[in-house]
This record gives structure tokens, C-alpha cells and sequence, in this order.
């Protein structure tokens, strides 16, 4: 298991950074999130668990790791779309799925290129393709790419947390912004944190 990694650094410099934010950290502790360094792993994996329950998801994943036996651009595109719909994901998912593995295939999408990007660059070009968003780009960017400092707005349970964290019955944009831009250079790590704070 590959894990999300930060330190002594990034605490030091939250902590310094914003009082509140540093209680919580101190309160929590290390916190161990699991990453998926293989980008087009990461890709069908945010489609599968696009809209339904961690659980379902797993389920859902199962399923498509058994059908397929390993998950590689070569194996999806190779599959027939109908064969990873009946994994338990919806035609319309099913499709996004196989249009990925077309993409890398024909080379549309370039993972290699695209690990490289900065990340305004890679954002864009993944939610440029079908089924994919600005949120499971900016998720990606944590969770495959260990990008250091995304703070993602289109993700509900992170607004909620900094709601909780300092006392807001509402999170306007600019707030948004301007908590983020507190965080910087460390808002993934930020970031875990909101989403621990969040329930």
C-alpha cells in the first residue's frame, strides 16, 4: 500500500499558518491515505465510483478486476463495452470506461506527458474528456499524482470542513480562496484534514 506523504514540514508550516487548522491537526494526528500511483488505475477507478457508495464502488471494482484481471488501456479497449457494463456500472459509465482505454490507445491522452503537466494544465485536459470533471482531476492530482497543493472547491465534504473548522454557516468563493491560498504551498495535506473534520 502506497500512502498520500508529508511530514514535520507541512505540519510546522499549517500550524504557523492558521491557529485553528493546527488544533485540529494536533487533535488528529497523522493521517494515512492510500494512493493509486498508476494513473489510468486512478482514471477508472473515479469513473466506477462516480455517484455511488464507497462500498458499491469496491463492489463495482471487484467485479471489473476479476472480468478484466488486470486493468490496462490495452484490457479495456480490448473489452467490449457491453462485458464492463455488466460489472455493475450503468451503459453510460461503461462507456466512459472504454472511451479512456480508446483514448490512451490512439493516443489522445498521453499519461506520461500528462504526469508531467502542471496542475491548471492537467485539470483542464482531463475534464476535457467524457465522464471526467474539474473534481475528479483535482482528486487525481492528490490521490495518483501526490501533487502537493489542491484544495478542491467542487468537493462538498471540503467546504464542509472548513465550514466546521471555523464556524461558518455558509463558504463563499472568495472565503474559499482566501483559506486556500493560507494553505499554499501544502493544501493537499490541508486538504486531508478538511475532509477529516468534514463528518
Amino acid at each position: 500500500m502506497v500512502l498520500f506523504e508529508y511530514g514535520l514540514a507541512e505540519i510546522g508550516h499549517l500550524k504557523r499558518r492558521d491557529r485553528k487548522l493546527g488544533a485540529a491537526i494536533d487533535r488528529i494526528g497523522i493521517i494515512e491515505r492510500e494512493v493509486t500511483p498508476d494513473l489510468f488505475t486512478a482514471l477508472v477507478k473515479s469513473v466506477v465510483a462516480q455517484q455511488i457508495s464507497s462500498k458499491a464502488a469496491d463492489t463495482v471494482w471487484g467485479r471489473l478486476c476479476r472480468q478484466l484481471s488486470i486493468i490496462t488501456p490495452e484490457s479495456i479497449a480490448a473489452t467490449d463495452v457491453a462485458d464492463i457494463q455488466k460489472c455493475g456500472l450503468s451503459m453510460r459509465k461503461a462507456g466512459y470506461i472504454k472511451g479512456l482505454g480508446d483514448a490512451v490507445i490512439c493516443g489522445e491522452l498521453d499519461l506520461l506527458k500528462l504526469a508531467e503537466l502542471p496542475d491548471a494544465e492537467i485539470t483542464k485536459k482531463l475534464s476535457s474528456l467524457h465522464g471526467l470533471g474539474v473534481w475528479t482531476a483535482e482528486i487525481l492530482l492528490i490521490f495518483s499524482l501526490c501533487r502537493p497543493d489542491v484544495v478542491s472547491w467542487g468537493d462538498l465534504a471540503i467546504r464542509r470542513g472548513m465550514m466546521n473548522l471555523y464556524g461558518l454557516e455558509k463558504l463563499s468563493k472568495d472565503e474559499f480562496d482566501r483559506f486556500r491560498k493560507r494553505y499554499s504551498p501544502y493544501g493537499s495535506v490541508a486538504s486531508l484534514y478538511l475532509w477529516a473534520v468534514s463528518v
